[in-house]
């Protein structure tokens, strides 16, 4: 398989030192003599709110969208993109209703939230598990999925790529959320632009193995002969709907998902957490508008890559290590069909997703760590400045332990992607339900939420597993599981709520929170008028 060339270095060089020069002059411009932790971990006040957008997605999109999304895309086809689409929606529901409690409130973490809703315990074991969750699932496996499609495609080393990419990203996460911030800019104008150049080269071949020229013949083509890969929801008869179940993409599971992931979740929130209401909701609508265009850098060229492969292309590439097709290798696999140069440029739209992610999520793990575990239990006079070399020490630590476990999680056995799904999917459902509750009413208790936290997740972990004797639970999809899952943990909260004590702990909530700036509805309803066209377009 080809491998990068010089001209592919350059570029690939280009970026880096782009991104590591701004980085660097971003933190001497902004660092103060005195740096705090609100500084540090929220850039407070200084993030601007195309800087809010662009960090959310940079953050949002790594290795598991770019291998995982685009061998879904080879696999199954568009329905996969329902995560980017219904995604937009719920960042509008967010931006509306989420934000402004946090804001008003001064919830810098997501612990924090449940200490101030419900009580220390609830939060501390909450705390605990987002650490594990960040650390086990979620860091090592953009750090694995992303060394190996590096790996693949420059012919470094794996162990080489892994330890270069955790490097980078602890350079650019030491410096503090203001750089990470504002990094995440020039990292989606790589990402957004060498990807969109990958799904424009992939959809040309297409057309010029079909004998027909242009971008939009190529995706006439694929529609024509590949029908099956243009439908967003699947029947019951389809061999992917355990993954993705029909309507309950629409009304079910995949709510729970989103919400928890985009609402309820310090790795997202934290970019939005700094600023006012007005610049955070504007931040989260532009990221809204770019998940839009998601599915197109990331599900098509997996299409593009499936139609070749139907014509006899890369047959013994697509090859695991099992001798059978590998879903995961379609970017990979079409990224070495580019032209010098312009594999450099989508090289590096890789390497900042992965490069971003990392980083945001490292943050995150020193945010809730320093903040709501050493400050509260262990160094509870500590100086901001101990607090800030605490969160930077946490940073290296949690890399060196993704770098370590990775290789033994197993990730690559279902595909990347749904194996983030489906560990997250463990957690999801009590943790939004705590939230949720805890926002809109009143007699929620902190009984209901540890039922929630801790009873949501066994009941998941034994769904997950099989354990119960009265139902083949293998048999139901992960995402009707986690509706069931949501919907257990609502009802005991609401017997816990009505049958113990009044405890309530007020969050400060009046109804004129909810009202958003006219700009703000005009952009959110012309984000849910193309969502809903793309549904229409594509049922």
């Amino acid at each position: 398989m080809q491998q990068l060339q010089t001209l592919d270095y350059i570029v690939f060089f280009f970026y880096f030192i782009v991104v590591s020069g701004y980085g660097y002059w971003i933190y001497q411009r902004k660092k103060t003599q005195n740096e705090s932790t609100t500084d540090f971990f929220l850039a407070e006040g200084s993030l601007t709110w195309w800087a809010i957008g662009a960090s959310l997605i940079a953050s949002n999109i790594s290795a598991e969208q770019f291998i995982g999304m685009s061998g879904n895309g080879f696999s199954m086809g568009l329905g996969i993109s329902t995560y980017e689409w219904m995604a937009a929606a719920t960042l509008v529901i967010v931006a509306v209703f989420f934000m402004p409690i946090y804001l008003k409130n001064r919830i810098y973490t997501m612990p924090q939230f449940l200490n101030q809703r419900y009580n220390r315990t609830v939060s501390l074991i909450m705390a605990v598990f987002w650490l594990a969750l960040y650390i086990i699932v979620n860091l090592t496996s953009i750090l694995y999925l992303g060394a190996l499609a590096v790996s693949e495609i420059s012919g470094l080393n794996f162990q080489v790529c892994m330890i270069a990419l955790a490097v980078f990203a602890v350079i650019i996460t030491i410096g503090g959320m203001k750089v990470i911030g504002f990094t995440d800019v020039i990292q989606v104008f790589f990402l957004v632009i060498g990807g969109l150049a990958t799904t424009y080269l992939a959809i040309n071949l297409v057309s010029d193995n079909a004998g027909v020229q242009g971008v939009l013949n190529g995706i006439k083509v694929m529609r024509e002969n590949h029908d099956d890969h243009f439908h967003m929801i699947f029947p019951k008869s389809s061999p992917f709907y355990m993954q993705l179940p029909g309507l309950a993409v629409l009304l079910g599971g995949m709510w729970i998902v989103n919400l928890n992931y985009w609402g309820c979740n310090q790795y997202i929130t934290q970019r939005a957490l700094g600023a006012d209401l007005k610049t955070a909701r504007n931040g989260i609508l532009f990221a809204a508008f770019l998940k839009l265009l998601m599915p197109v850098i990331v599900v098509l060229p997996g299409i593009a890559a499936y139609a070749l492969y139907s014509k006899g292309m890369f047959q013994a590439e697509m090859l695991g290590s099992d001798g059978t097709i590998n879903a995961d290798r379609a970017y990979p696999v079409l990224l070495n069909l580019l032209p010098s140069g312009l594999k450099g440029l989508s090289f590096a739209a890789l390497t900042a997703a992965v490069v971003a992610s990392l980083a945001g999520k490292a943050n995150s793990i020193s945010t809730i760590f320093t903040l709501d575990i050493f400050k509260n239990y262990i160094g509870k006079d500590a100086s901001e400045q101990t607090l800030v070399r605490i969160g930077r020490l946490v940073v290296v630590i949690s890399m060196i332990l993704a770098i370590v476990i990775s290789p033994y999680m197993g990730i690559d056995k279902k595909g990347g992607f749904q194996f983030i799904q489906e560990m997250t999917g463990l957690l999801s459902p009590g943790i939004f339900a705590s939230f949720i509750m805890g926002f809109f009413w009143k007699r929620t208790n902190s009984a209901g939420a540890l039922f929630a936290i801790v009873g949501g997740f066994l009941i998941a972990l034994a769904m997950h597993n099989n354990v119960f004797p009265f139902a083949d639970w293998s048999q139901v999809p992960f995402l009707d599981r986690m509706g069931i899952v949501f919907l257990i943990c609502v009802v005991v909260m609401v017997i816990l709520g009505l049958v113990l004590p009044d405890e309530r702990k007020g969050l400060a909530i009046d109804s004129s929170m909810f009202m958003p700036h006219k700009s703000f509805v005009i952009g959110a309803v012309v984000v849910i008028t193309i969502i809903s066209f793309l549904y229409a377009q594509f049922w």
